[in-house]
């Protein structure tokens, strides 16, 4: 639980973009993952047995309608390194947000791909196995999702990147 509690969590936060939605799809993962824990092969990866149980949590909350949108979109950015000059963090911290907000745009199918490959590096087939899809498909959302991405960017989309009215 300590090792991926925070990992499962931002996970369903990403992908249902209500905290408390989240919390109820991390809080019923680790359940499910504990009574079947028997259950788990050892010939592959924990994280992707255990994010597998996540995905299946944030679809079944996706598919109730539970999902709302939160009206608190404030993140909480982690301090800056004393090392590093202000103008350094500063412009991290634009990218961060630019880039939660481009994930935060995308649909749910194109940002869970983009999440378990970057920040869960985790590979294709892996991917596949917590999404319950064949690789070809991962492959195919992946390359979808970096294409809606670029068009976004390129577009210069105000609205996603927090520079509109």
């Amino acid at each position: 639980l300590e090792t991926y509690q925070d990992r499962v969590y931002s996970f369903a936060l990403r992908l249902l973009k209500d905290p408390a939605a989240a919390e109820d799809a991390a809080q019923e993962a680790f359940v499910k993952a504990f009574r079947g824990l028997a259950s788990y092969n050892p010939a592959y990866p924990f994280s992707s047995w255990l994010f597998r149980i996540a995905h299946n949590a944030c679809m079944d909350a996706l598919r109730a309608g539970r999902k709302t949108v939160s009206l608190d979109h404030e993140d909480f950015p982690d301090l800056p390194d004393p090392a590093r000059g202000v103008a350094d963090s500063v412009a991290e911290g634009l990218d961060a947000e630019r880039i939660e907000a481009l994930l935060a745009a995308l649909p749910p199918i194109y940002s869970e791909v983009l999440l378990l490959a970057y920040r869960e590096d985790m590979g294709p087939a892996e991917i596949g196995r917590v999404i319950g899809a064949p690789e070809g498909t991962v492959k195919a959302r992946l390359f979808r999702a970096r294409e809606l991405v670029k068009a976004k960017l390129a577009a210069g989309d105000a609205t996603v990147l927090g520079t509109g009215a």
